[in-house]
């Protein structure tokens, strides 16, 4: 498209010279216009950062969490139960690790530790792992209240930390699924068309060849915004400038590890 803008604008200014044409550009209009492209250009990298930014807020929060749970059950949980603290141990990162594979729309098994056989096969069963490694959290902590292991307030404790898991699995379900709406995204592409193609019309007669790197750099700096925009919006991925979501996560593990081991 670059290379489309720069043959296009040179062509141009050498028909122009060439023939003689007597033609007076005016920047008028594109004056006007570039205030408009500007005010969505604004909104538009604002929405896509709020995204990216919303996303590291929730997996901020998400490490604090684990953190806090991880303490929690170190403090309730007596050191001779290995057991039970070995089961978390393991299942608060794999809630950690399915998240991350969840809003990726993947699941990586090697990254699964199984507290007992079976619990990939479980996994491999279900749509939502989040969801189900969330839910076998909570029935392990049930049957600890049962088996007397901890109190009643300690199932109370244990139960805030357990439901802000959904609340930021949620959170970051809704950024993924909630992308900027299809027909915006296209019609600022097309705004940034329309501008960059009519351009040389309005300076070519000041400027004559130097027309030519004007409009290709003023071209390149309104899409490079428009792609970082697109990149950003969905910060879950595996692109450069998304979350490092995957450092995050070992970084929870080996916190986790470090916390009841």
């Amino acid at each position: 498209m670059l290379a489309f803008m720069g043959i296009f604008t040179l062509v141009l200014a050498f028909t122009l010279d060439y023939y003689d044409i007597n033609y007076k550009s005016t920047t008028a209009i594109h004056s006007l216009m570039g205030i408009v492209l500007g005010l969505f250009l604004v909104f538009r990298t604002n929405s896509a950062y709020d995204r990216w930014w919303e996303g590291r807020k929730q997996w901020g929060a998400l490490v604090n969490n684990t953190r806090t749970l991880a303490m929690k059950i170190n403090a309730f949980v007596d050191r001779s139960n290995l057991e039970a603290r070995d089961y978390f141990v393991k299942m608060i990162p794999n809630f950690v690790y399915a998240t991350k594979e969840h809003l990726r729309d993947n699941f990586i098994e090697a990254e699964i530790d199984e507290p007992k056989p079976g619990l990939i096969k479980q996994l491999k069963d279900v749509n939502h792992k989040p969801n189900k490694i969330s839910g076998m959290m909570y029935e392990k902590v049930q049957e600890l209240y049962k088996q007397g292991k901890i109190s009643g307030d300690h199932l109370f404790l244990l139960d805030k930390e357990l439901k802000s898991f959904l609340d930021i699995l949620g959170a970051c379900e809704r950024i993924k699924n909630t992308p900027i709406p299809y027909s915006y995204s296209m019609f600022i592409k097309k705004f940034i068309f329309t501008f960059t193609i009519t351009l040389p019309f309005g300076i070519v007669t000041d400027f004559h060849y130097w027309t030519v790197p004007i409009v290709l750099l003023i071209f390149y700096i309104l899409v490079s915004i428009e792609l970082i925009s697109e990149e950003i919006e969905d910060p879950f991925g595996r692109d450069l400038n998304d979350l490092p979501t995957d450092d995050l996560a070992f970084k929870i593990k080996s916190n986790i590890n470090e916390i009841l081991k």
